[in-house]
């Protein structure tokens, strides 16, 4: 996965919005310049505007994830304030390079590390077992079905808890969530490490006990941990672009699972939908469909034009 981050910057002539604005995110409408003050008829001057647009590069096409016109009111013969805006506008643009590298970091280390000592645990755990006496099929049934049953029941525990907890008496945690994010991490993230106490907790025990019931602990632990890794590559990666996701953004599914989220995000229908994997469920509930769909265009033409 070739990750790239990319500024281009424009100079145009154009009405602009004051320098206040420059850390703010941008608007679709621009207001006049006279609406704000600055100049008047007589002593109005030539402008130039700063376009700074952030350009992710996935694969073979270039994702264009965010899309930031910031204007900046600077007169031609001030050569100060040219050079602090263009400052300005590098340190945003570094700022955004070292975050997304960060969290970049972070998935793959700890992908690849959960992937291979999960891959090894079932590996030993059975080797281990079957070491001078038949096959415990039973027990390796029972690891394979609660790994699966897990997995799915971690959807509804989370709905549940996003629901219930997140949004009620944890939200002075979970409220960093529906902030914009200043630095690669957040107070939110801390949930991630919550869940993963009993995932280790159960993995421990079954692979260091034999039967079936530490079977059953051990593919308990396995589920927990296999809907960890989707949550964070679905929610963080592709919903939320915290790193790049390849072509897992393409899945007609995942594309509805973000849209879905994202009308959470813009408390449409009270918050709903509270769960990730089955939100697009939640919406045809809630009668949200139409919705739905429109978010679902719209993410379609964000990501086709960052691919021209």
């Amino acid at each position: 996965m070739a990750v790239g981050l990319s500024a281009a910057i424009v100079p145009k002539s154009f009405r602009l919005l004051p320098p206040s604005l420059l850390l703010s995110k941008p608007t679709p409408v621009f207001s006049p310049l006279s609406s704000h003050g600055f100049f008047n008829g007589r002593n109005r001057r030539k402008t130039s505007a700063v376009a700074v647009c952030f350009v992710l590069e996935e694969k073979k096409q270039i994702t264009q994830i965010e899309n930031l016109a910031e204007e900046i009111v600077v007169p031609e013969d001030n050569t100060d304030a040219r050079i602090s805006a263009d400052a300005r506008v590098a340190e945003k643009l570094a700022r955004k390079r070292s975050e997304r590298f960060t969290y970049l970091v972070a998935a793959v280390m700890s992908t690849f590390g959960i992937t291979s000592m999960a891959v090894m645990a079932v590996y030993y755990r059975f080797a281990w077992q079957m070491e001078g006496r038949d096959v415990p099929l039973s027990e390796m049934f029972g690891t394979f079905a609660l790994s699966v049953g897990a997995a799915v029941g971690m959807e509804f525990w989370a709905r549940w808890a996003h629901r219930a907890l997140w949004h009620a008496s944890l939200w002075h945690m979970h409220e960093s969530h529906h902030r914009p994010r200043e630095g690669p991490f957040e107070l939110n993230d801390v949930f991630a490490i919550i869940n993963a106490v009993p995932a280790i907790a159960l993995l421990s025990y079954g692979f260091f006990h034999k039967g079936l019931v530490p079977g059953l602990c051990f593919g308990a632990g396995l589920g927990i941990t296999v809907f960890g890794m989707a949550y964070m590559f679905v929610h963080d990666g592709l919903v939320h672009k915290r790193f790049p996701v390849g072509p897992i953004a393409n899945v007609p599914y995942f594309r509805r699972v973000a849209a879905a989220h994202q009308l959470h995000h813009s408390e449409k229908f009270n918050g709903v939908p509270y769960g990730l994997f089955l939100g697009p469920k939640e919406i045809e509930e809630v009668g949200g469909l139409e919705e739905l769909e429109k978010e679902i265009k719209k993410r379609i033409k964000s990501y086709g034009k960052g691919s021209k």
